[in-house]
């Protein structure tokens, strides 16, 4: 078996102060500040002798203890990090994900996913799926949030991601989109692909290249006018392509509020510092996976889950409805 790989440090006067899961984000290089969380949770810190919580303040000199266990050969290393649960029994998970949570590893990102959370919640996920995705149905992209549900036994995860395939899944959405989206409702129906421009963006691509896409919208309020108007959309899947929601409504001229990667960071208007701030600090997208629905995989009794909009969301929410009083 391979051992664990220790790590020390020792404060110096500048660190003095400063909490001890970001001092160690800095300082471990290609771990992330969830593993680090995990890490902590775990036990396997320590400062001058003493197991500690996330939230010490470190002192000048203090010495940094880390015991860091390696990833099994062929699965996923389990990284015991808090859940907020939604529904649990012996066949499935249902989580509220944070924005900022990689759903699985991928290149770069090989820490700090919410599999190798689920993992550590419960074990017995091992091996389900693929190793390095284990229990994993359907994914979230990291900057959004909300409702994704894991299988915690092959004949579950065979029986989800083929309802999934048959698309009787319901999957609805709540975000915030640049200018005023003028049809009250309707369905995009597009063929999504790899951008040939870009290595980390999905778009819009003509008929016969990329994978059919079908996204359904519903226009619940709009706020202001001209450039500075912002949408709050429903939407539900009808498929589930990388960047689904995101490609498709910027490819109708209204990327999500806070979407660097398909422009969205341009959708505060001039003269709202306020929106602007709180765009900035959205901390991800303006995406929200606010209900999911599904035949349970065991009993085909219908489930049917709600979360509510986080607080990143929900502020920005709040003062569009303000300002337009």
């Amino acid at each position: 078996m391979t051992p664990d790989q220790h790590w020390a440090g020792v404060v110096d006067v500048a660190e003095a102060g400063g909490r001890v899961d970001a001092w160690l984000a800095g300082h471990l290089g290609g771990v992330s500040r969830m593993r680090v969380k995990g890490l902590i949770e775990a036990g396997r810190v320590v400062v001058g002798g003493r197991v500690v919580k996330a939230a010490y303040r470190l002192q000048e000199g203090e010495r940094v203890e880390v015991s860091i266990p390696p990833p099994p050969r062929d699965g996923l290393a389990a990284e015991p990090v808090a859940l907020s649960i939604v529904f649990e029994d012996e066949h499935v998970l249902v989580v509220d994900k944070p924005a900022g949570m990689v759903t699985h590893p991928g290149a770069g990102r090989p820490t700090g996913t919410l599999a190798a959370a689920a993992l550590a919640h419960a074990p017995e996920m091992a091996g389900v799926g693929s190793p390095r995705r284990p229990g994993i149905v359907h994914r979230l992209d990291k900057g959004t949030s909300g409702l994704i549900v894991l299988a915690k036994t092959q004949p579950a995860y065979d029986a989800l991601t083929a309802q999934l395939a048959r698309r009787t899944v319901t999957r609805r959405y709540l975000c915030l989109a640049q200018g005023s989206v003028r049809r009250a409702q309707g369905v995009i129906d597009t063929a999504i692909g790899r951008d040939p421009r870009s290595r980390v963006r999905m778009a819009v691509l003509k008929e016969g290249k990329g994978k059919r896409a079908v996204t359904r919208f519903q226009v619940l309020e709009r706020f202001g006018a001209a450039a500075g108007a912002v949408s709050f959309l429903e939407c539900r899947l009808e498929t589930g392509r990388t960047h689904q929601i995101r490609v498709h409504l910027a490819s109708l001229g209204h990327p999500l509020l806070g979407d660097d990667t398909y422009r969205g960071r341009r959708a505060a208007p001039a003269g709202d510092p306020g929106l602007t701030d709180l765009i900035a600090g959205l901390g991800g997208v303006a995406l929200h996976a606010a209900g999911l629905a599904f035949a349970h995989p065991t009993t085909s009794a219908p489930m049917e889950f709600a979360c509510p909009l986080p607080d990143r969301i929900g502020r920005i929410l709040s003062h569009l409805r303000t300002r337009t009083r």
